[in-house]
């Protein structure tokens, strides 16, 4: 048995340590999940025992029967889609895979994040000043999103202290205050 991480209560999780895991939605993953499954099981069911009519053609009630399914499975292959939403940081940028749109973001490119307005979902800002929804990071989440928000917000803004810290000339000294050491851990936000 693993002991808890330090100010934590036993037995509790220990918090996420990884800032490059991926973002994912709690809730609406199973929910979307859930009924997915449900709804195969529930066309499924209806496809088999649905009342054959006399008079009508067994092929009709055979392609009756199939569509049935067929819709079923429509309708799981929609919200399955919904279950898989997620948002993946890398260190180059940020993949982001919504209902029907995968976008590929760099850091550059990223200006920040927040939930605007009533939105359900957080947004990131782009530079090119459009607005991308990541639906990962979705507002039914409560505190977790928020947690998550500023997580991708912490992501962004050690991207832009990079770009800033490459942009500066080499020949000059370290800002007061801050040496650089080999030590240093540049790689990883928030790194130890």
């Amino acid at each position: 048995m693993s002991a808890a991480s330090p100010g934590t209560p036993e037995g509790a999780p220990s918090p996420r340590r990884d800032a490059y895991a991926t973002f994912r939605p709690v809730r609406g993953t199973w929910v979307a999940g859930i009924m997915a499954v449900l709804s195969i099981i529930v066309f499924v069911l209806v496809a088999i025992f649905a009342p054959t009519y006399e008079g009508v053609a067994p092929i009709v009630t055979v392609l009756n029967r199939v569509a049935l399914v067929g819709v079923g499975a429509a309708m799981a292959a929609f919200l399955w889609r919904y279950a898989v939403i997620r948002a993946v940081p890398t260190p180059q940028g940020l993949t982001v895979v919504n209902l029907f749109r995968t976008y590929e973001v760099e850091w550059a490119q990223i200006l920040g994040v927040g939930f605007a307005g009533g939105s359900a979902w957080a947004i990131l800002e782009l530079t090119d000043t459009e607005e991308i929804a990541v639906m990962a990071i979705q507002r039914a989440d409560g505190d977790r999103a928020h947690r998550e928000a500023s997580r991708l917000a912490a992501l962004i803004q050690h991207h832009q202290n990079r770009v800033q810290e490459q942009q500066r000339p080499a020949e000059g000294p370290a800002p007061e205050g801050r040496q650089a050491t080999d030590q240093d851990d540049r790689d990883t936000p928030g790194g130890s």
